[in-house]
This record gives structure tokens, sequence and C-alpha cells, in this order.
């Protein structure tokens, strides 16, 4: 897989550090780092993607190269701490790998990392496949010590989860460094910044310059009439839907390798530019002076396909409109988005539309309770943002309902800190749900501070969420089980009407990770259901309108394949018509 590739690439250019904060499409990299031996290098989650690119900062000063990994947003909360080390350089080589998601399969935006790339002055490489995905990372670690940079490797969604076959090679051993003792090179002073600046001008040209003379920028002679440059995965679907077209192949879309260029457009005769999301290359060729189609065919949004090109190809007029195959259809069948079955958070959502909240959600599994049938979310932003959301609500002064800021563990220690701290210290009238989970659950199952365990699975102090909040100044403070309903119905209401800031720490493990949680399956007493709906509006992807008729009536049933026995059903139930098989002897995991 290309994040695997990535990983390797890292592993076999020496690293003694790689640190990330959790985000598809990225989080394979360094979870994948994890699976080489300790004693190579130190695999670390971090609490988000600046504390990691912090930490991977620190160790190329100290002498190690270092790779943090992330996904296009996260680079958005790193940002602060790359545009200041692009003016004081590195030691040791420090590449930060950066999943983008184009088409938004996993993400709140679409956004192209190139651009901070350009913002920062650094290079970005963008392989075009697994091999180039190790072969490049590889690379980066030897541009940014020769050039005293930190590089950005570029991935997105389809070549960071594509498979295909790689040449492995082996581990070096990069020379020794010490610590820079000038604080010129590790000091952020503004007459530092100053005196650096050039410099860092200069670097770029000089980047550019190699990029020019590497074998890494190919010519691919072909038809002189029509010539193509591409970079990344869009190279592989040119190649399939253009064969015979003269190709220049980037391997870096920042800073561009101009003589190159130059030269690749004066042997063509026209001149195509095709790079996923934004015209990137294409406005820089046309700063150069040269004349250049590219975004009029192709899209700014989505992610690029071999179907995508040929349409825009043939509207270029590059290749005749190819013969629709009729009579032939095939669509995927529909599925909603809903939280797992026996999904913990589900009562919680419930028990908030209760007390009829105004609530702020945040990133993670949870957001789906935004929609039907919980729909009990009224805005999410970005990491972190429901805490300072829910804190702007309450000091507008216009919403008469209970305000509830709601977010996941993971995403509190994130990002969450900063806006509880705010809130006590403006006084803000709201209620902060820890949806505590125990785990990163929408990345897959990583850890972090408050799960105890390292990437490793190794044992770790564990953030206790209550004290830390009251350690921030927060007086009221509960803890309790989402599979408890009547407490959390009535620990919510409770909350809703405290004045000040209050806090409820959800407690109940994610039933799919790192474990998968199996009780015994629940089942339906038709006889006695008056399919009232209450059970569907858990949202309980287990339980659906059975197409039997009893009485001229419908009534839910309960797929015992997807069942795992939570109890939270059966706990709303007003007649009472839900509940384990009479012939089992196994507790449902939600029993008390």
């Amino acid at each position: 897989m290309g994040n695997e590739a990535i990983a390797r690439g890292a592993w076999e250019a020496g690293i003694g550090v790689a640190v990330a904060y959790p985000g598809t499409p990225s989080t394979e990299i360094v979870e994948s780092l994890g699976r080489y031996p300790s004693g190579d290098l130190r695999a670390e989650w971090a609490a988000n993607e600046k504390t990691a690119f912090d930490i991977a900062t620190g160790a190329s000063f100290a002498g190690r190269r270092a790779l943090c990994a992330m996904k296009h947003v996260g680079l958005n909360v790193a940002s602060d701490s790359l545009m200041s080390l692009t003016y004081l350089g590195v030691n040791a080589g420090l590449v930060v790998a950066v999943a983008d998601d184009p088409g938004m399969h996993s993400s709140q935006n679409e956004q192209d990392t190139r651009i901070f790339a350009r913002f920062a002055c650094v290079p970005v490489l963008e392989p075009a496949d697994a091999q180039e995905a190790l072969d490049y990372t590889r690379i980066a670690f030897e541009i940014s010590e020769e050039f005293a940079t930190p590089v950005i490797l570029r991935s997105t969604t389809r070549l960071s989860h594509t498979r295909s076959p790689v040449h492995l090679g082996s581990r070096i051993r990069p020379r020794e460094r010490r610590f820079p003792e000038n604080p010129l090179r590790t000091v952020t002073l503004p007459a530092h910044a100053r005196a650096n600046r050039p410099e860092v001008l200069a670097r770029e040209a000089k980047i550019g310059a190699w990029f020019d003379e590497s074998a890494l920028t190919r010519i691919e002679p072909g038809d002189p009439e029509l010539g193509v440059i591409t970079v990344g995965l869009a190279y592989t679907y040119v190649r399939e839907v253009l064969p015979a077209a003269s190709i220049l192949k980037l391997a870096a879309s920042w800073p561009l390798p101009k003589k190159a260029i130059a030269a690749f457009a004066r042997s063509v005769g026209r001149l195509i530019v095709v790079e996923e999301l934004e015209p990137l290359i294409e406005e820089q060729l046309r700063v150069m002076g040269f004349e250049v189609e590219g975004k009029v065919f192709f899209p700014r949004a989505g992610e690029l396909s071999p179907e995508i090109l040929r349409r825009g190809f043939e509207k270029a007029g590059v290749l005749e409109p190819a013969a629709r195959r009729a009579g032939l259809s095939a669509e995927s069948i529909p599925r909603p988005p809903l939280l797992c079955a026996g999904c913990p958070h589900m009562s919680s959502y419930m028990a908030l539309r209760a007390v009829n909240a105004r609530v702020c959600g945040d990133i993670g599994c949870y957001t789906l309770a935004a929609i039907e049938p919980l729909a009990a979310i009224d805005t999410c932003v970005s990491m972190g943002a429901s805490i300072g959301n829910a804190v702007g609500l309450a000091l507008a002064g216009t919403e008469k309902r209970p305000i509830v800021a709601t977010i996941g563990d993971s995403t509190f220690l994130h990002s969450g800190l900063p806006p509880l701290i705010d809130a006590v210290y403006m006084g803000a009238d709201i209620t902060v749900l820890i949806l505590d989970n125990q785990i990163t659950a929408m990345t897959g199952g990583q850890h972090h501070a408050g799960t105890g365990r390292s990437l490793r699975g190794e044992p770790r102090p564990r953030v206790d969420f209550a004290a830390l909040c009251r350690s921030l100044g927060v007086r009221w403070v509960r803890t309790v089980d989402s599979y408890d309903m009547g407490t959390l119905y009535q620990t919510v209401r409770e909350a809703a009407e405290y004045k000040g800031v209050s806090v409820i720490v959800a407690n109940r493990p994610c039933v799919l990770d790192p474990v998968r949680i199996r009780g015994v399956p629940l089942e339906v007493d038709a006889e006695t259901c008056v399919a009232c709906q209450m059970c569907m509006n858990l949202g309980c992807p287990a339980i659906s309108w059975d197409e039997a008729m009893y009485d001229g009536h419908h009534k839910v049933k309960i797929d015992a394949a997807l069942c795992i026995g939570c109890t939270l059903c059966a706990q709303i139930c007003p007649s009472n018509c839900i509940r384990a098989p009479a012939s089992s002897d196994v507790e449902p995991v939600g029993a008390a």
C-alpha cells in the first residue's frame, strides 16, 4: 500500500523518530512504522499535528532523521511551526508526509497541500505509485539534508490506499550529526528571520535547479504535436489515456524545474497541464510566459480518474469521442451512513434530544449523529471547534435552549483543552459532553494519551478526563456509563440546568476497536411490540422493520448477525418487548 511504501522508504532512509496524529488517508504511515524494530526508531502518536511536527523538529535538531505524517487538514494545524522552521532550516533530514483527500472521501474539506509548500518555500514531492512513494521518501531525506529544508511528500487517498508491487532496499545508517550550536538556525528571533529570508529564497531557486538536473524529472518523447506536463498519480492516468503523447513527468510540483519545462515546451506544438486539484503548475507556466491549457478541460474539484481525463481530452479535441456502450449500467446499492450497532454514542445523543439541546458537534464518527434518525447535531466546523462554538453561542446570548458541545476523547486532547479553559475563564453557560470510547475510533482504532497504551501497545500513563477538567476550573464534572440510559438521561438533565460550565464524561469502550465486542443478540417479541419506533430512533443498523405482518401491522425486528447485545433498545422500549433469548445464559454487554 502507498502508505506502507512511504513508511518503508522512511525506515530505509534510517529515520530515528516517526510521529503523527492519525487522520485518514495518512494513518497507516506511522502505524506501519510501529511494526519495525523499536531499536531502529521511536514511533509515536502525538496529541495533534502541530505537536507531531514540533517533536520531529526537535529530533532533527538533535541530529536524527525524523518523519511526521498527517492528512491535509492536519497541515493547517502544523503550519505555524512549518512557517518558522522553513526560515531556520533543519539539521538532520525532516520529511512531512501529507495525504490529501481529493473528492473528500473522509474529510470536511478539499485542499491542495502544494499551495502550502509554495507558501512555505519548501519542496513538495509527488509520487505516482507505491514504488515511487518508497523511492521519493528516501530521496526526500537526502534533499532535506542537502538543502537544510523540511520537505513535504504529498500523497492522495488513491495513492495512499492503493496497492502495487515494490522493490525493497536496505536500511542505511545516516552520518551522525550533533546539535547545531548556532542560534541563527535554532531560534526564531526577528533579526534571525530577516537574515535568513534571502537564504530561503535562494534555497528555493537552488532546489529548482537541482530538479532540472535530476533524473526524477523525466521526458517521455512521443507525438511532437501534443505535450502533457503532469505530476503524481495523474501521470498514470495520462499514460493510460494518451499513450502516444509526449510527456514531461515532474517529481516535484514546487519548486519547478524551469529549464526542463522550457525545453519541453519548445519541443511540442501544444502544451496541456494535468494536475489534481489546483492549477499550481499551470499558473506558474503562464508566469513563465508559456501558452498553456489545463483546468479549462479538467476540474478543480474532486479527484481525477482515467474517465475524467478522457472526457477532458475529448473536450480539448485531442481524442475522438469514444462510442458509449448502451444498455449497460451498474449502480451500487446505497448504504446510509450509520453509527455501528451498539455504538455508545447513540444513547448520548438521544439524551441530548430529550433536553432539546443546541448541540455543537466535532470531528469524529459521532458526527453521523447529525443525520437522521438521531439528527442531534446543529454545528460541526473543524477539529476541536465544538467547545469554542458553544462558548460563542453562549456569549451571544440569543439561544434559549441548553447549549452543549460534544467532543470525542482523542479530539478533546487534540484541541479541546484551550477552548474549555476559555469556557471557564469567560463564565460560559455550556455543557461539554466528552464521548470517551477509549480509542481514536474513526481512523481505525489508534491509541492516545487517554487510552493508557502506546502506538506499539505498551502500557503508558492514562489521562484522567474528569480530574483534568477539574484542574482547569470546572466545578461540575460527572462520569457516566453510556449504556446506563437512566443515569445518563438524568445526568444530562442536571448538567443542562447547571449555571456555568458543566462536563459529562460518557465512558464506554468502542464496540469495534481495539477488539470487537460481542454479546448475546437481543430479540423482539412481536406479540407485545407496539411498533412505536422508539428503538428505531437510536439509528442502530441491527434494527429494522419486519416484512412480516402481525395483526395487520409491521413490527420491528433485530438482526442477530449485527446485534451485540448492548441493551440500549431494550432500555428505551416502552412495551418491554426486547429481551435476550430465553435459552441464553449469557448476559448482554449492557446489562447492569
